[in-house]
């Protein structure tokens, strides 16, 4: 590379003028480039090895690495660096072709953070909306439990009320066969007393009732009450012996007035 080469390169790269032209000197001491041109007839189109020596170069001009990065993919775009380095150095770009793949990397990195920011984004209201389901999950089965306690509660009360129902038939049905055992016997009794011959006149009332001969008058007249209410014809007694035992009962009253 020539005075006049150094001198374009950096002009290119923004360094100014002043500083270009003290580089320039420093690097023809130090042996880095060939004195040439000098005649105002710089050529400028010259072509570099790779990106690495133009990073270097750069570099020791004091070029900051941001416009170095974006400098050197200008120049291997236009055709002035032959081709990208042996990855030593970070050039700031990936693609050693052209610089179009350039230009998409960049573009890439740039919308990095936008990515993940929307990405984390996205992520929290997933979690929130499964933190929603969850809530809703509990809630659900706090109410099924409560429901299922309740249904026990009623079961258990139904039960109880249904052995307490089985008890009350059970006393039901026993007093109804003591109360048609006795019905059976005061029928029979009627049977015994007056269905024989009713008709047989005696003025011992507690003879007929079956009764002893010791029975008081109100014991009688219990009996005798409870033997109209069995046979009255309203609750399908027999008539006939409905009107036997009213006559002896209406006698028995008479004979008892003073009683």
């Amino acid at each position: 590379m020539n005075t006049d080469q150094a001198f374009d390169l950096l002009k290119d790269a923004g360094v100014t003028e002043s500083s270009s032209i003290q580089t320039v000197r420093r690097w023809l001491r130090e042996g880095k480039i060939k004195y040439e041109g000098g005649n105002g007839n710089r050529k400028t189109g010259y072509i570099m090895d790779d990106t690495d020596q133009a990073f270097e170069m750069l570099a020791d001009a004091g070029v900051t690495e941001s416009n170095s990065v974006q400098t050197v993919r200008r120049w291997l775009g236009e055709g002035k660096i032959k081709y990208a380095g042996n990855g030593k150095r970070k050039t700031g770009y990936i693609s050693d072709d052209t610089a179009s793949k350039l230009a998409i990397n960049d573009s890439i990195n740039q919308n990095k953070d936008e990515i993940i920011h929307r990405l984390k984004l996205k992520i929290q209201a997933q979690e929130k909306h499964i933190e929603g389901i969850e809530e809703l999950h509990e809630t659900a089965k706090r109410i099924l439990i409560q429901q299922r306690d309740m249904f026990k509660k009623e079961v258990a009360i139904l039960k109880n009320e249904k052995s307490e129902l089985q008890n009350e038939s059970k006393d039901l049905l026993k007093e109804n066969i003591e109360l048609r055992n006795e019905l059976i016997k005061l029928k029979e009794k009627i049977r015994k007393n007056y269905m024989i011959d009713p008709t047989i006149q005696s003025n011992d009332y507690s003879e007929k009732l079956g009764l002893s001969k010791m029975a008081s008058y109100k014991e009688v007249l219990a009996e005798y009450k409870g033997l109209l209410k069995i046979t009255h014809p309203d609750h399908n007694g027999n008539a006939k012996v409905f009107h036997y035992i009213k006559t002896d009962y209406d006698n028995f009253r008479k004979s008892n007035k003073g009683k």
